[in-house]
């Protein structure tokens, strides 16, 4: 994609975890500067701060006291393509990097009618049967597209959905069941790539609460954190 819209990468940074591309790198005419031990590169360290922060932000805006586990990682997609949306101040452009590398641009309009976290009816296909033609939707954050999607956590299926018509209501009661499910603490917690936590502010209730939580959860959260902050 940088390719494409005149952008030559010639230099990556990045910390060990990266080091199996390098050869995928070199056939690309690209330099791969790997970190060495206890090493970071600052930029990427700040950025995550920056993405964390907005994350916490978001969170203490929603009305779930216990938060899914998808609905966390959804949260770190949403605050990255927010990020990606505005122009940054010590950037090379006074356009957006969104506008940079994808050239394209969001319209108020279209693409900021939702909050994160609005529950939904959204519009389903339907014929003259009598199956719902509704269903019940967590809102997430736009496509990007021209026509002004949104992706939807689906309650029924708990599937990531995309749809374009919809249906705001009042958050009903049954929606805080999809947490409940969840072996979950209340709140949000970051943890490294080995599942080691890095907030270092936990009580130790919470450290032994959240010494149980390894799996799917931050495996998926880590992953969205280094993948996107890297894209």
């Amino acid at each position: 994609m940088y390719h494409e819209h005149g952008f030559k990468i010639k230099h990556i940074l990045g910390d060990r975890q990266f080091e199996c591309i390098r050869s995928h790198m070199e056939l690309q005419g690209i330099n791969l500067n790997i970190t060495g031990r206890d090493e970071h590169v600052p930029e990427i360290e700040r950025f995550i701060h920056t993405v964390k922060d907005r994350a916490r932000a978001i969170v203490n805006t929603l009305s779930f006291k216990i938060l899914p586990h998808r609905l966390i990682i959804e949260i770190i997609y949403n605050m990255i393509f927010w990020l990606n949306c505005f122009p940054q101040k010590d950037g090379i452009h006074m356009l957006s990097p969104c506008t940079i590398v994808t050239s394209s641009n969001l319209n108020y309009d279209k693409h900021c009618k939702l909050k994160f976290g609005a529950y939904v009816q959204v519009h389903e296909q339907h014929n003259n049967t009598m199956i719902p033609r509704m269903s019940g939707a967590i809102a997430l954050h736009p496509t990007g597209n021209a026509q002004g999607s949104y992706y939807f956590l689906s309650l029924h299926s708990r599937k990531h959905i995309i749809h374009n018509n919809w249906t705001v209501l009042h958050m009903p009661a049954t929606v805080h069941q999809l947490a409940k499910a969840c072996k979950k603490y209340k709140g949000i917690m970051f943890t490294d790539r080995h599942d080691n936590i890095i907030n270092n502010a936990l009580t130790p209730d919470e450290n032994e609460v959240a010494s149980d939580i390894t799996g799917v959860y931050n495996n998926e959260i880590i992953y969205s954190l280094h993948s996107l902050v890297l894209h």
